[in-house]
């Protein structure tokens, strides 16, 4: 569900500076046969412009729309283009654009929303005017896919068979009939678009059309009817595309609409601003955080010193309760022995040797983009960055242990791209969302089975985020200035947190002996997966945010300090 919502009021329709059609007899003609070339020259600066198209960077040689789906089939009021652009160099993708037409003389708020171009339909007698936009702000095509899921409609088309199903629990949650379920869409979506519908359901469009069935609804599926999962939203529908050689692929999913209060990382953030205020108020009485050091492994069953425990204050219990639905995700996800895409395998020695090069791999090309952009980082970034630096032997025999020592240990499958902002806070519980796994990775490789420390990892790092994130100007209250005296007791909160965490998750997880039952094995596997999920993190700042790029610096140093 949506951190940020607009209401869909439908589509506009004045062309401004838009790109022009012209078409002969009917509008649909720029979707088809002739006229549809006119289109496909306006397409490519039109992706390139869209927050979810995701080659930017590679040169477009051609887009060619290679099926035009009505919807609905029998009187449609939109089409679900799938485009094939080529490129330069490298593989062609699909992207799955809906489009409709507006009729002209309505406003609209310009170019820069998401109109394709202005059309003029000629032959007719009279000229015709609108405008081709995309279909997801129009509310009839949103109740449309609605409708077609809620009937489980089947039709074809040339590039294969379109088919929208209910999933069981779909009834339940719809709710009594002639509700009516405004379509908002969402607006912080990047590589998907969505759209929800009241309090009731949320339907993710998946932008690029790739082979095989997306972990969003493969999972989602398994948990919500196989298993009653309850901490996650349930799976209500699904829209597919069986292709010509019976290839299942996935267009959209429909999920039930959980209520909550937003998601884990803005309330994470809130508790923080909270902690630091108390910190900063009685610093001339506490000016240090008390001790609480040592591998954090350990910390699981240490006691929290008085003060630390006050001031964290039900972060510790709710943190220790994520842990708990993390573990029984878990274990939910390993209870199927039957299928083998989802059953538990133990790790192999081929399985280790190839984490250990692809975790080597990537530490070596990240210590190098590190090397080059040095000298254009910020001084205190810098500074830290040569530390780092200085540890790239250390970190590469940290991942040689991984390699040498036989492990007893299972991959599953996972959640695969776990952090505070795929989780929800519903004031007294958490709803697990997103099991699509990391959208820039090709779906043959999110779908593998992999250790579920790397998820456990993932959160521990996410909390190390928030933790500087709210020192670095997310949260209102702390000042540059104020970094000096905060930033210790950022560190304590991370660990006290962490072990919360870890302490809920074992719990959980040891019920299906999920992880190795040797501690010093468990603090391998744990200490690879936090360190490489922290060199993954330095490349990504490096190449997208490198103000933020102090965090994993920090987070992975402190790995070779007192933190584990």
């Amino acid at each position: 569900p949506p951190q940020s919502v607009e209401a869909v009021p439908g589509p506009t329709a004045t062309a401004g500076a838009l790109p022009a059609l012209t078409v002969r007899s009917a509008r649909e003609n720029a979707l088809r046969g002739r006229d549809k070339a006119e289109l496909e020259t306006i397409l490519p600066r039109y992706l390139k412009g869209q927050r979810w198209f995701r080659s930017k960077a590679r040169l477009i040689q051609a887009a060619e729309i290679v099926e035009a789906i009505p919807v609905p089939p029998d009187a449609p009021v939109a089409h679900i283009l799938l485009v094939q652009v080529t490129y330069t160099e490298g593989e062609p993708e699909i992207y799955v654009l809906p489009v409709a037409f507006a009729d002209g003389g309505r406003e609209t708020p310009g170019p820069t929303s998401h109109a394709i171009a202005s059309v003029c339909v000629t032959g007719t007698g009279s000229e015709e005017k609108g405008v081709l936009h995309d279909a997801m702000v129009d509310p009839r095509f949103s109740l449309g896919l609605l409708d077609l899921i809620a009937r489980g409609r089947r039709f074809s088309g040339r590039f294969g068979e379109v088919i929208a199903s209910p999933t069981r629990d779909f009834r339940s949650l719809l709710g009594p009939a002639g509700d009516f379920l405004e379509p908002a869409v969402v607006k912080t979506e990047q590589t998907n678009t969505s759209v929800v519908y009241g309090d009731r359901f949320i339907l993710k469009l998946f932008r690029r059309l790739e082979p095989e069935t997306n972990p969003d609804l493969e999972l989602g599926r398994f948990l919500t009817e196989e298993r009653d999962f309850r901490n996650i939203a349930p799976l209500a529908g699904a829209l597919e595309l069986r292709r010509p050689n019976g290839e299942l692929t996935t267009l959209g999913v429909l999920h039930g609409f959980r209520p909550n209060e937003g998601d884990a990382w803005t309330y994470t953030l809130d508790t923080l601003g909270r902690y630091y205020e108390e910190v900063l108020t009685h610093r001339a009485e506490a000016p240090t955080p008390p001790a609480f050091e040592g591998p954090l492994l350990a910390a699981v069953e240490d006691e929290l010193p008085p003060r630390g425990r006050e001031w964290i204050g039900l972060y510790l219990e709710e943190a220790r309760l994520l842990g708990q639905r993390t573990g029984e995700l878990h274990v939910a996800l390993a209870s199927d022995p039957v299928k083998p895409e989802l059953a538990p395998e133990p790790v192999s020695d081929f399985s280790r040797q190839a984490l250990y090069q692809a975790m080597l791999s990537l530490a070596n090309d990240t210590f190098s983009v590190l090397r080059q952009r040095l000298a254009g980082l910020p001084t205190a970034t810098r500074e830290e960055a040569r530390k780092v630096l200085e540890l790239e032997g250390e970190v590469r025999n940290r991942f040689r242990v991984l390699r040498d020592r036989k492990i007893a240990a299972i991959h599953l499958r996972c959640h695969g791209d776990y952090h505070l902002g795929q989780v929800l806070h519903t004031g007294k519980d958490f709803i697990i969302i997103d099991f699509e796994g990391e959208s820039a990775r090709p779906l043959s490789v999110r779908r593998l089975k992999c250790s579920p420390l790397r998820d456990v990892a993932g959160m521990l790092r996410s909390f190390h985020y928030a933790a500087y994130a709210a020192l670095l100007g997310q949260v209102p209250g702390t000042r540059p200035e104020d970094f000096p005296t905060l930033e210790p007791w950022a560190r304590f909160w991370y660990r006290a947190v962490s072990a919360a965490f870890l302490k809920g998750y074992l719990s959980a997880a040891a019920s299906a002996s999920l992880l190795p039952q040797a501690p010093a094995e468990l603090g391998i596997l744990l200490d690879a997966y936090l360190l490489d999920k922290a060199i993954y993190e330095i490349g990504y700042e490096l190449n997208n945010r490198p103000e933020w790029t102090l965090i994993p610096l920090k987070g992975l140093r402190g790995l070779f300090e007192t933190e584990r």
